[in-house]
């Protein structure tokens, strides 16, 4: 039989709503010759913690107890159902993928968190002054219409996923029209 490519996923794997976990990512990469290079969200659990991580993490716990009534306004997040938490402990990505939408728990302490949304966001590219083949200059704009669909890879893998939308945009927006022959092609397509 043929491999599934990437964007088949099994019925369990919907249902159960860990279509953003490291383990799917990590299965999904797998087939596609994908080497880590770099230590994101793609990282082994193996490794996760140690005696200093387990020393910081019980002591935050036991200051939260101690303060239960006042801590516990922070220590509980509420995510829109729109959105997605990403949560960072001590700066490495916690397993499990995205929280959301509803209540999680954090510590204070040692653990931040960054909310992804996902609905559809849309920018107008700024007009690209664009010099043809048969020196033509002409000025285009566009609105590109967007959507994250991965809250891991667009905190993990960006610094600033909006900015890397609306530079793409507008560098393909120039790459694409720069490439036609002459105006009179331009203006066909």
């Amino acid at each position: 039989m043929y491999p599934m490519s990437v964007e088949h996923r099994s019925l369990e794997e919907e249902s159960s709503g860990k279509r953003n976990s490291i383990a799917t990512i990590n299965k999904e990469m797998a087939g596609t010759g994908f080497k880590k290079n770099y230590g994101t969200a793609y990282d082994d659990d193996e490794e996760e913690g140690g005696c200093c991580t387990a020393l910081i993490t019980v002591f935050s716990c036991i200051l939260i107890l101690l303060t239960f009534p006042l801590s516990i306004w922070k220590c509980i997040k509420v995510v829109q159902e729109y959105e997605r938490a990403v949560i960072f402990r001590l700066g490495r990505l916690r397993s499990g993928g995205a929280k959301g939408p509803g209540l999680f728990f954090i510590i204070p302490c040692i653990d931040t968190y960054r909310c992804v949304d996902l609905r559809t966001g849309a920018f107008d590219v700024p007009p690209q002054e664009i010099l043809t083949r048969d020196s033509v200059t002409i000025s285009v704009d566009a609105v590109v219409y967007y959507q994250v669909s991965n809250p891991l890879a667009a905190v993990c893998n960006n610094d600033d996923y909006n900015r890397s939308t609306k530079l793409l945009a507008a560098t393909t927006l120039r790459n694409v029209l720069g490439t036609k022959k002459s105006f009179g092609n331009l203006i066909r397509t």
